[in-house]
């Protein structure tokens, strides 16, 4: 059974992203600063308010800053987002997050694993290791099919 972990745990890096508003919705812009705690163009985990569910980080079109431009329940979904819902715009308007406000994203596993929580909320996660590189590939050839 995986561990739990707090959001304040001190193995917890957590990083303030900015809520904008897009055309289609909501996306979180990740300051260039931060972004050697994401991986570029790449699919990962994300938890919102305890489900685990997949986004990509996109790199800005122009300047260092990076994007998370939604939240969906498949691997496939978050790289080929046409026709799927959006959870994070959902998510935004359940935490009452304005335009401009901040989303704080609570980095659990680098490059595997990110949970998203409003200023002054404290969050859970299921505590994990990521699968193998021989896994990854595998389970991603799965997805391609």
């Amino acid at each position: 059974m995986a561990d739990r972990i707090a959001s304040d745990h001190p193995s917890v890096q957590t990083v303030r992203s900015s809520c904008t508003e897009t055309a289609t919705g909501v996306k979180l812009e990740i300051p260039a600063d931060d972004r050697d705690a994401f991986p570029t163009d790449e699919v990962v985990r994300v938890v919102l308010d305890g489900d685990e569910l997949f986004a990509r980080i996109d790199r800005a079109l122009t300047g260092d800053d990076l994007a998370i431009p939604g939240v969906y329940e498949t691997p496939d979904q978050a790289r080929d987002p046409s026709g799927a819902t959006d959870r994070l715009t959902e998510w935004i308007d359940d935490h009452d997050v304005p335009v401009d406000g901040s989303v704080l994203i609570d980095i659990v596993e680098p490059e595997f694993l990110y949970g998203l929580r409003a200023p002054g909320e404290t969050a859970y996660y299921d505590a994990r290791e990521p699968p193998t590189e021989s896994l990854s590939d595998i389970a991603e050839q799965f997805e391609d099919q």
